[in-house]
């Protein structure tokens, strides 16, 4: 069908094409025994959105709510997507520039270089052959990309019935709440490196320069004393949670003012604080996988979902969108990944007059 007749399409319709013909290449990818289903990899690349710098508002000029009648498709769309965690609930905080004409798009300047427009494309892959197992559009924002994750693990596990016994992903993917989610709700081993903050550059001790001793519930730092939630017993017994979701370990004030290794623990300070993230005990396990061969393995596998969207830019030459709005974003992506897969069954899948010829 031509692109005119697409367009004259509702967008539900032509999507629920896309997704069938994007289902029907994956599961054709499985029957020929092109996806195994052991270990997946997920990773997000940003793609250039239909807008212009010079076409935009600031965030705090913008309003969503003015000439609701009168708004094109794509502003109807953004207004649609306000509560969606892939876009509006994805962060609470304005952007910075808001597109006239594609509002859902992002202002990032992710890429180091000069800042744009975007949408960003998340693949979910199999590592055996890189197959495209699912795919989803987000804003181009690590919060949307993560939350994207969860969703193409549920929902490939509810089509297809697979389900990975690891994932693979960069540190984007590696804070506390995530690991846990996977290690805790979906039993699956998190190949991914711990997004840490905890490591000083200054000098001074970092959190792992102290030994956590989980059956005593303290840290034991450098010079062995150790660091407990509280020196005292409360009438009324405390939590010790803080807001952030943490635990706070605290050395005692007359262990620290006598000790000989102040000046390399806390100089500013008076005793050393270690916050302690509730599912820091997920974090542990992915510190503990990515000292395993396995990892190794897997981390050089994860390459194979850069190299897709190298394939998608250079090759296909999906460098910009000629959609606007959410669903413009999710059909070219869904587009897109069906022909990469559509690609990579073309190569790989067995063929059976070759295997005749041999035989004779």
């Amino acid at each position: 069908m031509s692109a005119s007749g697409i367009s004259k399409l509702p967008p539900c319709v032509h999507f629920r094409r896309l997704a069938g013909q994007f289902h029907t290449a994956v599961a054709r990818c499985l029957s020929e025994g092109l996806v195994g289903g052991e270990g997946f990899a997920v990773d997000a690349s940003l793609i250039a959105a239909d807008a212009n710098k010079q076409r935009s508002v600031s965030g705090e000029q913008w309003r969503s709510g003015q000439d609701l009648e009168m708004a094109g498709r794509a502003v109807q769309e953004y207004l649609a997507v306000l509560d969606h965690e892939a876009f509006g609930a994805a962060s609470p905080v304005p952007p910075k520039f808001v597109a006239k004409s594609d509002p859902a798009a992002q202002w990032t300047g992710a890429h180091k270089g000069h800042a744009f427009f975007a949408y960003a494309t998340n693949y979910l892959i199999d590592t055996d052959h890189g197959v495209i197992v699912d795919v989803e559009a987000t804003r181009a924002i690590r919060q949307a990309e993560v939350g994207a994750s969860r969703t193409m693990i549920d929902r490939t596990e509810a089509r297809f019935g697979l389900k990975p016994s690891y994932l693979a992903a960069d540190s984007a993917y590696g804070s506390a709440h995530n690991l846990a989610w996977l290690v805790k709700e979906r039993d699956i081993a998190p190949h991914i490196p711990v997004f840490d903050q905890s490591i000083r550059t200054d000098g001074t001790f970092s959190r792992s320069d102290f030994t956590w001793e989980p059956e005593r519930d303290r840290y034991t730092c450098p010079a062995g004393k150790e660091l407990v939630q509280f020196h005292r017993t409360y009438q009324t017994p405390r939590s010790g949670i803080t807001k952030a979701g943490q635990r706070l370990y605290r050395a005692s004030t007359k262990d620290c003012r006598v000790c000989p290794l102040k000046e390399q623990c806390c100089p500013k300070a008076t005793v050393r604080k270690i916050p302690r993230d509730l599912n820091e005990d997920s974090r542990d396990i992915a510190r503990l996988i990515a000292t395993t061969p396995a990892y190794a393995r897997s981390r050089d596998r994860r390459k194979k979902v850069e190299m897709l969207f190298a394939h998608l830019k250079r090759i296909l030459k999906m460098g910009r969108l000629r959609l606007r709005g959410p669903n413009g974003a999710r059909d070219e992506f869904l587009l897109a990944a069906t022909a990469q897969n559509l690609r990579k069954l073309a190569k790989l899948r067995p063929n059976p007059h070759k295997r005749s010829a041999f035989a004779a």
